[in-house]
């Protein structure tokens, strides 16, 4: 496709390391823009393909999360562009084609349109939850759109209960790489952990949606996302010098995503990240490598970072390491990988915390979700900061020192493990911007 996007890489670190230093940190910001502007009718988009996946099991019936469910799907389907290949899925113990009839994707245009709205209006709720099946179909209906950006919406609203998970899971290592999934749990009855891996294999993200009136606006979001895409699949191309390693790639921003176990060899110390697709956006990594130490003067590029699409290379930057003996510089923290790290650390403090919590080790909760509200602070996460106060009495935010509140609705703890791994963005200066 010709109207790529333009890609930027921009390398923020400190570069340099004391004498017998090893270790280097930098985070990779990646910016797409488009210089098509809003691409009306479709100008620059990539041809795309989207699924949507609605959970129908006995349970969608109760505090109208069926009436919202069709509703937001039907506002899905209308803003699918002409030209979109489509389908509405049911999902309950097997999944069953809403829209079109048979297993195939519909071409979007009026008329086609307004039957898959039809068809959705006659859903009804019964059965039960076999998520892993749900994918199995969305992947065989994908199958054959290899240069379409391939994304389905998938929603539940309880945990996967007619499957084992050994099931659930040989279904994400077949789907993974075919397509990008985000979903969202509405209610409480949910697992959060359970959703959390489905959209990571997948490539997408989730959130929760305690109330159903809101389901609508999540799903026109998550479409006209989807819809704005112009290059179907993208990976992070990373070489580094003989005898060094790469600790970890993690994707930042927009959220906290181990990226390390996904690379994929793809030449003499390289190896690809798959990121999914892209549009007008932009992305933030954080890269360890771990280098030869080098004698004090020495620079070398401790790692060589390209964005690709297929063998075409969209943008490269450059990791740099250089040894000196001058301790102010070698003790320098970069602000921005600061700002990250505390945002890692922030996500796992929170997890452990919650996880405790269940587990009624409430010291070991008070102790993580104490270290949930400095870290919070510190790196201007206001969002988890209030999500937080909902979970623990704060007595001093400074030290962390907390108590943890005797009653906690369900819906808040969820909200909290949920929007745990969600980012604030960095400015291009060292303290952290707005989310």
């Amino acid at each position: 496709m010709s109207d790529f996007p333009e890609f930027t890489i921009r390398v923020d670190q400190n570069p340099y390391l004391p004498d017998g230093g090893r270790e280097m940190h930098a985070i990779v910001t990646v910016e797409a823009q488009s210089s098509g502007g809003t691409g009306q009718a479709g100008a620059g988009r990539a041809p795309a393909a989207q699924i949507i996946i609605i959970d129908t099991s006995g349970s969608m019936s109760y505090r109208g999360k069926m009436t919202a469910a069709k509703r937001a799907a039907r506002a899905a389907v209308n803003v699918l562009r002409d030209g979109v290949r489509f389908a509405v899925v049911a999902g309950a113990n097997q999944p069953r084609m809403i829209y079109p009839q048979g297993e195939r994707l519909a071409e979007a245009n009026e008329t086609s349109r307004r039957s898959a709205a039809q068809a959705v209006g006659r859903l009804e709720a019964a059965g039960g939850t076999a998520i892993g099946s749900w994918l199995r179909l969305a992947d065989r209906l994908f199958t054959g759109y290899d240069d379409a950006v391939k994304h389905a919406i998938l929603l539940t609203d309880g945990k996967n209960q007619h499957e084992t998970a050994e099931e659930l899971d040989a279904a994400l290592k077949q789907c993974s790489g075919h397509f990008q999934c985000d979903a969202r749990g509405v209610g409480t009855d949910w697992d959060v952990s359970e959703v959390r891996t489905i959209t990571s294999a997948l490539l997408g993200g989730f959130l929760d949606v305690p109330d159903p009136a809101d389901l609508e606006a999540d799903f026109l979001a998550m479409t006209r996302a989807s819809m704005s895409k112009q290059v179907a699949d993208v990976s992070l191309r990373v070489w580094t010098p003989q005898q060094a390693e790469l600790r970890f790639v993690k994707q930042m921003v927009p959220a906290v995503e181990d990226l390390t176990g996904r690379r994929v060899a793809s030449g003499p110390q390289t190896g690809d990240y798959p990121l999914g697709a892209w549009g007008n956006e932009n992305r933030e990594y954080h890269l360890c490598v771990d280098v030869q130490p080098g004698d004090v003067g020495r620079q070398m590029r401790a790692a060589w970072v390209k964005l690709m699409a297929g063998d075409r290379v969209l943008a490269s930057g450059n990791v740099l390491a250089e040894w000196t003996d001058d301790e102010a510089r070698s003790t320098h923290i970069n602000g921005r990988v600061s700002i990250h790290t505390g945002q890692s650390e922030l996500a796992a403090a929170i997890q452990q915390g919650l996880e405790a919590r269940r587990e009624g080790d409430e010291d070991t909760a008070t102790a993580r979700l104490g270290r949930a509200v400095v870290l919070a602070r510190e790196v201007g996460n206001d969002q988890i900061s209030g999500l937080l106060d909902r979970i623990v009495d704060v007595v001093d935010p400074v030290q962390g020192t907390v108590r943890l509140k005797a009653e906690v609705s369900k819906a808040d703890e969820m909200s909290l493990d949920t929007r745990s791994v969600r980012t604030v963005r960095t400015r291009h200066g060292d303290e952290a911007g707005g989310g």
